[in-house]
């Protein structure tokens, strides 16, 4: 034990706690199962649970963009460091979102089969695609490269937490058609059939391939690249906590404008996310000219 801690820095600590958010990100999202017992569009839809697991899995990775400066200039033994990071990122930005996924739109029993094993297969996509994309960060020494290869898997967590933030809080905004189902017992025999939650599909099969892709993508460590990944950051992290307070309201008129503004700052999140994705050999090349021109 006393070796073990030895070989620890102050870095590997903050990393450990990293992966216990994750963790507890997963026992939240347990928990929220209960909560969601009733009917998807009758009151399962905004459980604390929920939020608070979104919450962890912020926090992570707000953990996992200090513990690296952290560990350059304070640990100055980084024996266990890249092992626990891999771990950890698994753990918070691979397994938490996905099993976030099938709990909020799994539907637990009352979708159709073939949805239910249509969302078991993206999640399982994305988690191993996660895996891979840590292994080859490990592989290739990515922390010595000024870009990534492939979007890095907390980049892809905030993809994932804003969009189903998005997608899951439209059946309780008030405005249109709800779209939550809709009726094609042909196609899917009896049950209830999602209709945006189909959007999560495609999102999880493209974001595990952009992690395990070629595209160089910023590092947001200075310039454009930072003032993006702060701005998003800030817009998510305000809808969780301000979608956490929409359970408590009691009036129906407050309940749907506090919904559309959460809704809002997802949709910001979501927007940035994507900008860094489609520009991302672009903020590449403006990092490397900034640094240039310093």
């Amino acid at each position: 034990m006393k070796t073990t801690y030895r070989m620890m820095g102050i870095a590997d600590y903050i990393t450990i706690v990293n992966g216990l958010l994750g963790t507890i990100a997963i026992f939240l999202l347990l928990l929220a199962v209960d909560d969601m017992g009733e009917p998807y569009t009758e009151g399962g839809v905004l459980t604390d649970y929920i939020w608070a697991a979104m919450l962890c899995i912020l926090l992570s990775a707000l953990g996992d963009i200090v513990d690296g400066p952290i560990a350059r200039r304070y640990s100055k033994r980084q024996l266990l460091g890249g092992s626990l990071d891999i771990m950890s990122d698994s753990i918070s930005f691979c397994v938490a979102p996905a099993l976030m996924v099938f709990t909020m739109f799994g539907r637990w029993g009352e979708a159709t089969p073939i949805w239910t094993i249509s969302l078991a297969l993206a999640c399982c996509w994305l988690i191993a695609c996660g895996m891979l994309r840590l292994a080859r960060f490990q592989h290739d020494e990515g922390g010595y490269v000024p870009y990534f290869y492939g979007l890095s898997s907390p980049a892809n967590a905030m993809l994932i937490l804003s969009a189903a933030g998005l997608i899951w809080l439209q059946p309780s905004s008030g405005y249109g058609p709800d779209l939550s189902t809709w009726n094609c017992d042909i196609c899917f025999g009896e049950g209830e059939h999602p209709y945006l939650d189909f959007i999560m599909l495609p999102i999880l099969f493209i974001s595990g391939a952009l992690m395990i892709s070629d595209r160089k993508m910023s590092k947001l460590k200075s310039g454009i690249p930072l003032r993006l990944s702060v701005a998003q950051f800030v817009a998510i992290l305000f809808a969780v906590i301000h979608a956490m307070s929409l359970t408590h309201k009691t009036d129906a008129a407050e309940d749907l404008s506090g919904t559309s503004f959460t809704m809002f700052m997802f949709g910001v999140s979501l927007i940035l996310v994507l900008v860094y994705i489609v520009l991302g050999p672009r903020l590449v090349d403006i990092e490397k000219a900034f640094e240039e021109q310093e």
